[in-house]
């Protein structure tokens, strides 16, 4: 079974899907790890990271898969080496190839066949599973999710004003929105959770009936 759960930069999706996958006993599929991992894999062969095509016949060739949550490259566990600041920088570069968006999204359905896997992003049920069996597309209003990231940032020791963490979300929001492929979206038969005004443990309730009532149904 494939539940995917999309959503807005700052809804939470992330914490959400590593819960959600935990109580089912699924695995967790970190699509983003695929993403760094090919990104890294371009930056050591120096490839051209603006040249769309010679990019997309680069991770063409890439032998990347995922196993224990752990993302590897050529069997080489890289799951440390693809957080450094240069990949985070460098990742749009791929992501916003259509080529390269096709051949990860492949990758993916590879990665999650015949497995119980939980995944999470902006468009893994709109185009990446578009035959999930539970799709939930998780949101909440600008204020609130710029609230909760500014407390992430608190927590971490980093203070930034509520008015210029909703700016820089709000222009992620539309990027996200206007992007060529893998633009953010719900898909048509995801259910939509807006969690304005919940707590994190009712989120997590909410979306685990809904899935546990998937599985239940014929």
């Amino acid at each position: 079974m494939i539940v995917t759960i999309d959503g807005p930069a700052g809804a939470g999706k992330s914490s959400i899907a590593h819960q959600v996958a935990a109580q089912l006993a699924f695995e967790f599929l970190d699509t983003g790890a695929l993403y760094r991992a090919a990104t890294l894999a371009a930056i050591g062969a120096h490839i051209d990271l603006q040249d769309a095509e010679r990019l997309s016949e680069f991770v063409a060739s890439l032998n990347l898969s995922w196993q224990d949550r752990t993302v590897r490259l050529d069997g080489k566990d890289v799951s440390d080496l693809i957080r450094t600041p240069e990949v985070t920088q460098s990742i749009r570069y791929l992501a916003d190839v259509p080529a390269v968006r096709t051949q990860l999204s492949q990758i993916q359905r590879d990665i999650a066949e015949g497995r119980d896997i939980v995944t999470e992003g902006r468009d893994q049920g709109a185009e990446v599973f578009p035959h999930a069996e539970c799709k939930v597309f998780l949101t909440a209003s600008p204020v609130e999710r710029a609230k909760r990231r500014m407390r992430q940032l608190a927590d971490s020791g980093r203070y930034v004003s509520l008015e210029d963490v909703l700016a820089a979300q709000n222009q992620r929001d539309l990027e996200d929105r206007m992007r060529d492929v893998g633009r953010l979206r719900a898909a048509e038969d995801a259910v939509v959770v807006n969690t304005d005004g919940m707590l994190p443990e009712e989120v997590l309730q909410q979306i685990m009936s809904l899935v546990r009532s998937r599985i239940e149904s014929p």
